[in-house]
């Protein structure tokens, strides 16, 4: 990495420590421009605007059913680049459990967690920004950054909180139980655009594709209708996998199509919500797009979320796959890069809406 990634270019704030001095009004640091501000809804959503929901349950119980979760999946990445999924396999208690380790984590002193501060070397370890811009306008959040898998890029021992006891044998086994689900979509993913099942798989790593969690704390915000828990953006890997809060809403996304209309998420029980990344519009050739989405804060309630990051092999470069490309498209739409190239975009400069991708396929 570069020599300016080796620390913070300035002091980090605790968000959760600002939130709980009970200051009247966010600092400036965090107040967002007028053009991206929430518009916070009181109202529950509206039933018939929803992001897709997609049951795994016959199609994991014997294989039968690819045929109609396979449209159901390939309708919910042309319409939205984000959707549920239900009966996915991952046990209800498990989900719990690792909800739970983590709300522990950030229930504990501000001391207790500062001694996991995390650098934007790797950004493993206890976070409250991303990108080392001096200046730069912050979210209201904190997070925890973890790399699952491969076995070669694990977090070491030193990363992992000590307290409570629990946490790094719940996250683990949490995170081998999200990838099995990675690894069918990817064939569901594969099969949708007239590949082979494993295509997407091999094409971005097999076996070595990694997985990082990111446990997402959002506390009470006394203005949320001025700042963002996490600004707009698309995720830069292959997909995400999101545990969310089960009782406040936060997640929106920016509905495809539509002039500006940012869909608050309503979370179903014991679902995960899922987004295809960057790096599946690169493979598909646009076919499927990532899509913005963006986090809101609350003026009554904290919020939690474990967001499981599906990624290439950090040495492959990407490009459009030979088979999805048109007579129009041989001069190929995204330059090729590797994932590791990828993401120093973000750790350099933040999250800035699909800034990477854009400017990835401006120079083709």
């Amino acid at each position: 990495m570069a020599d300016c990634m080796q620390e913070w270019s300035e002091p980090v704030v605790r968000v959760q420590a600002l939130a709980e001095s009970g200051l009247p009004a966010i600092p400036r640091r965090y107040v967002k421009p007028p053009c991206d501000r929430p518009v916070v809804q009181e109202q529950e959503p509206s039933d018939d605007i929803s992001i897709p929901v997609i049951d795994l349950g016959e199609l994991l119980a014997d294989g039968a059913g690819l045929g109609n979760v396979t449209e159901a999946v390939a309708a919910a990445c042309r319409e939205w680049g984000f959707f549920q999924v239900v009966n996915h396999g991952v046990r209800p208690e498990l989900m719990r459990a690792a909800r739970e380790a983590w709300r522990s984590f950030f229930r504990l002193s501000v001391t207790e967690k500062q001694q996991y501060a995390n650098s934007p070397r790797t950004y493993e370890g206890y976070g409250s920004r991303l990108g080392v811009e001096k200046g730069a306008i912050l979210d209201w959040g904190d997070y925890y950054f973890l790399h699952l898998a491969p076995e070669s890029a694990k977090s070491p021992a030193k990363y992992w909180p000590a307290n409570p006891g629990n946490c790094k044998e719940v996250s683990e086994e949490y995170g081998r139980e999200v990838v099995r689900l990675c690894e069918l979509l990817m064939q569901v993913l594969s099969v949708s655009m007239g590949l082979d099942e494993a295509h997407f798989q091999q094409a971005f790593g097999g076996a070595e594709c990694g997985a990082a969690l990111r446990a997402n704390y959002y506390p009470r915000c006394p203005q949320p209708d001025l700042t963002l828990g996490l600004s707009a953006h698309s995720d830069p890997g292959i997909l995400t996998v999101l545990l969310a809060d089960e009782h406040v809403r936060g997640l929106q996304v920016h509905r495809r199509g539509s002039a500006g209309e940012w869909v608050t998420v309503q979370p179903i029980r014991n679902a995960f919500i899922v987004n295809v990344g960057d790096q599946i519009q690169i493979l598909s050739n646009s076919l499927y797009k990532s899509v913005e989405h963006r986090v809101i804060v609350n003026a009554k309630e904290e919020r939690l979320s474990l967001a499981l990051f599906y990624n290439p092999r950090g040495d492959i470069p990407i490009a459009p796959a030979p088979e999805l490309l048109t007579a129009a498209d041989r001069q190929a739409p995204y330059t090729p890069m590797t994932f590791d190239e990828y993401r120093l975009f973000v750790r350099k400069k933040g999250i800035k809406g699909k800034a990477q991708i854009e400017a990835l396929k401006g120079h083709a």
